[in-house]
């Protein structure tokens, strides 16, 4: 009999549980719960499941034997002890809880009710990962004197945001959330671990809430193995590996791409003796990367690395729930309990970091303006800026925490759903303006109807009956066909009549203007819309899409052959914008393409930065009739192959259109606004890239 599972917490993460299991067989996807309904409804839809906003309710329905526990990790000690002892077997992601008692507390749970309880530590669920483990227990490497395991791997939100993660709330977070993969390879392959040291350092201070270290140092020992953790979050060449070093061999396992790769001796003379070591490195080499290009291929990425350690993580937690088997000790809580126990002794190690500046609130704002958003790139700044210009500012949140602890007189941080528009109404209160910077990434026409236009549309009928007096929504010039370079672009360049050839982002992002534009004609909405060019600038990314196709910090593929002018943009300059278009009467009605002068190609911006930082960036072309071609293969097996739904296949203008070969023209803000944004190049760089804090240090 298949069991049938239910996924608690709808967000990023859940999919790849979901997919583990439908990929797999081990079990149906029949319930998701979340407190957010249309959260829930989107990953159902994926699976036929039915949807509940209340663990509770799930349970009374009697549609799951097991469950996977996929929110905020603070919640989950309460929600697996609650599905636990309604007979439930349960998988935690990792951090499987938030402190060693909580820990206990579950394991307890699982012994109680006799049901399987397993931890979601799944890059030690890939075929690579057995193989390396086998390597210890056979001996092969030896005597194992040391072990070095790594996680340099850039985060970007400590730079850019979104600063309202959990992993960002608290510096303790962030090893909680990173460090259970790193010591959980640990005590699987020695046992228990005694932390000795902890070093931390390059820290980034995150907008009113303190500093976060970015590189982070831990010694440990493991009976007679010493062992380092590294953890490197700054723009870094990505190396997540596991480094054994034993008196016969030394292996390295890269478990971010399940490649394993062994170093032995051999018993030629001095001559051939390196030529042989070299020439066995590169036939493993050979045969790794085959072996992985082979099985992603013929699985349609199916079996990427990532989806495979799920799916072995997955695989072994029903065969233990299933069948009765013991369950694997990379996942049972032998082996989570210690992790844990682990990450609390390295944790009292922590030195004194720079506090937030939290001052204490002498008044209550009083909300001019709401912005929507307020906690991504543009959002934080907007907020700044408006409070700079005595202006008090509700910033609309998932949560009621931001970060402007800085400004308690100014900014007041409200939490209230997108789908909600009572709440929406009332988080108006008071309200003369709201900017609307929200946005969301779709996978289908259907979601971002539901996602993205739908949420533009309540969000400005709340306006309407809260009494708004102005609306300001942010669009993109991503809406624009901007293939032709020798067609310039204003704001009387109209979008295409059907959009369905149109990456979807560009497409929702047109239906929203389109609808918003009908209500301004039909009901008066007092609404003006926004085009931000490429924004750049301190808190942007360095992985900007909007320039190419990233690979890692280190390569990039340029959206055609980037001689080009980008529409780039300095973020204090899209503020300044965004609040002009409030203030002016004559914006009413009106939309405007927020973009600088001329001032770079992408290359240009590239040789920049090499001459700003130092740092060569390796840059490629990219052809872009090569990536429609690619993307219509791509289409095709999704469609037919994977059976995906509203699979989209965008045009070969689409793809030309993200090279942005139309230059535009900015007069119209800078008339009808008097919006000046820079043109001096010189302090363009210094804007965009020297104080951008690009690469994190």
């Amino acid at each position: 009999m298949t069991l049938r599972t239910g996924i608690i917490g709808a967000g990023y993460i859940a999919t790849w549980h979901g997919d583990a299991v439908r990929n797999t067989g081990a079990a149906r996807v029949t319930a998701v719960c979340d407190v957010s309904r249309g959260a829930a409804e989107g990953l159902a839809a994926a699976h036929g499941a039915q949807v509940f906003t209340d663990v509770q309710e799930m349970m009374d329905a009697k549609v799951v034997d097991a469950v996977h526990i996929t929110t905020p990790p603070q919640l989950h000690c309460d929600l697996a002890v609650q599905c636990l002892k309604a007979g439930l077997h349960v998988l935690v992601e990792k951090p499987v809880a938030v402190t060693v008692d909580e820990t206990r507390a579950m394991a307890e749970a699982a012994q109680a009710s006799g049901k399987v309880l397993a931890a979601g530590h799944n890059f030690m669920g890939t075929p690579g990962y057995r193989r390396f483990k086998r390597l210890v227990e056979e001996g092969r490497l030896g005597r194992i004197a040391q072990a070095e395991i790594n996680w340099h791997f850039p985060l970007a939100p400590l730079r850019s945001g979104p600063y309202g993660l959990w992993l960002l709330r608290d510096t303790r977070n962030l090893l909680l959330e990173l460090g259970p993969h790193l010591y959980a390879f640990a005590v699987d392959l020695f046992g228990p671990l005694e932390v000795v040291h902890l070093d931390v350092s390059k820290p980034v201070e995150l907008p009113g809430m303190g500093a976060r270290p970015q590189v982070w140092r831990v010694l440990a020992r493991a009976g007679e193995v010493e062992i380092a953790f590294n953890i490197s979050l700054v723009e870094i060449m990505d190396d997540r590996s596991v480094t054994l070093r034993g008196s016969t061999g030394m292996a390295r396992f890269d478990y971010a791409n399940d490649t394993l790769i062994t170093h032995a001796e051999n018993a030629s003379d001095i001559v051939m003796n390196p030529f042989r070591h070299q020439l066995g490195l590169a036939a493993q080499h050979l045969r790794e990367g085959v072996v992985n290009g082979v099985r992603q291929f013929t699985s349609l990425n199916r079996k990427s690395a990532y989806g495979l350690s799920f799916q072995g993580m997955v695989r072994a937690f029903y065969d233990a729930a299933e069948h009765g088997k013991p369950l694997d000790k990379p996942f049972s809580f032998d082996t989570a309990l210690p992790v844990m126990e682990a990450l609390e002794a390295t944790l009292e190690k922590l030195p004194p970091l720079a506090a937030p500046e939290i001052l204490a609130q002498s008044r209550e704002p009083k909300p001019k303006a709401l912005v929507i958003g307020g906690t991504g790139f543009i959002g934080r700044h907007l907020t700044r800026a408006l409070v700079a210009r005595g202006t008090d500012v509700r910033v609309l949140s998932r949560g009621r925490t931001g970060p402007f602890a800085d400004l308690p007189d100014q900014v007041e941080t409200v939490g209230a759903s997108l789908q909600d528009k009572d709440a929406l109404i009332a988080a108006m209160d008071g309200v003369e303006v709201v900017y609307n910077l929200a946005k969301s990434l779709d996978d289908t026409w259907e979601a971002a109807l539901q996602n993205d236009v739908g949420v533009a549309l309540r969000v400005a009928e709340a306006c309407q009956a809260a009494g708004v007096k102005r609306l300001v929504y942010t669009g993109t010039i991503a809406s624009y066909d901007m293939s032709d370079p020798n067609v310039t672009i204003t704001e009387d360049t109209g979008f295409a009549g059907d959009m369905s050839d149109r990456n979807l982002y560009a497409r929702s992002k047109a239906e929203c203007e389109r609808k918003l534009m009908n209500m301004h004609r039909d009901t008066s909405l007092p609404v003006t819309i926004a085009r931000p060019g490429i924004v750049v600038g301190q808190g942007g990314p360095l992985q900007h899409w909007g320039i190419g196709r990233w690979h890692g910090a280190g390569a990039v593929r340029i959206w055609g052959k980037g001689r080009n002018v980008l529409p780039f943009v300095l973020i204090d300059d899209v503020c300044d914008g965004l609040i002009a278009m409030a203030e002016h009467p004559e914006a009413v009605g009106e939309s405007f393409n927020l973009v600088g002068p001329p001032m770079m190609s992408a290359r240009d911006y590239f040789d920049a930065i090499h001459a700003a930082m130092g740092a060569r960036i390796r840059v490629s072309p990219g052809n872009l009739h090569l990536f429609w071609m690619m993307d219509a293969v791509k289409y095709q097996l999704k469609k037919h192959a994977l059976r995906r739904k509203g699979a989209v296949r965008a045009s070969l203008r689409d793809w030309k259109s993200r090279a942005h070969l139309s230059p535009f023209d900015n007069r119209k803000p800078r008339e009808v606004l008097g919006w000046a944004p820079e043109t001096d190049r010189g302090v363009f760089v210094e804007k965009a890239i020297t104080k951008a804090n690009l690469f994190g240090f």
